[in-house]
């Protein structure tokens, strides 16, 4: 399962997922991507599951990217303690994700393959996706050559 080494804090507040993801929302590796439709949080075992899906499909054919990581602590009190005496210890991590998010990527197999692959993976996580394709860039665009 995925987790950070070390952090610099133990517990962190819940936070808010309010908009749309800025940064990791283009396939940049791989030829398809699944991207989140809408927010969420999706927890190391959930990331693990859906990998193993596409890995599994594909037979260790192609390349699979993981572009999300989960170091979001979540902390759970114990069943039946009383109100009071501090924040719950650390449970499981989460990566947080908003709309646009590319969280896989996918290349070297056939397109249908891919497809299937990422199809099976959108069933492992806890929010809508759809699938992306790498972005060409045109030929006559701006460039940055002096």
């Amino acid at each position: 399962m995925l987790m950070p080494k070390r952090v610099k804090r133990r517990r962190v507040h819940r936070g808010r997922m309010k908009g749309a993801a800025h940064r990791g929302n283009t396939v940049t590796y791989g030829e398809l991507g699944l991207a989140a439709v809408e927010p969420a949080w999706v927890t190391s075992n959930q990331i693990e599951a859906a990998r193993i899906a596409m890995t599994r499909y594909i037979k260790r054919g192609g390349r699979v990217w993981i572009k999300i990581f989960p170091d979001k602590p979540i902390t759970e009190k114990p069943a039946e303690t009383r109100m009071g005496s501090g924040k719950g210890s650390p449970e499981y991590w989460v990566a947080v994700v908003k709309p646009g998010r590319v969280m896989f990527e996918i290349a070297g197999v056939d397109e249908g393959t891919m497809r299937e692959a990422l199809r099976l993976a959108s069933h492992k996580l806890p929010l809508k996706c759809k699938v992306v394709r790498k972005e060409t860039v045109e030929a006559g665009g701006e460039s940055n050559e002096g």
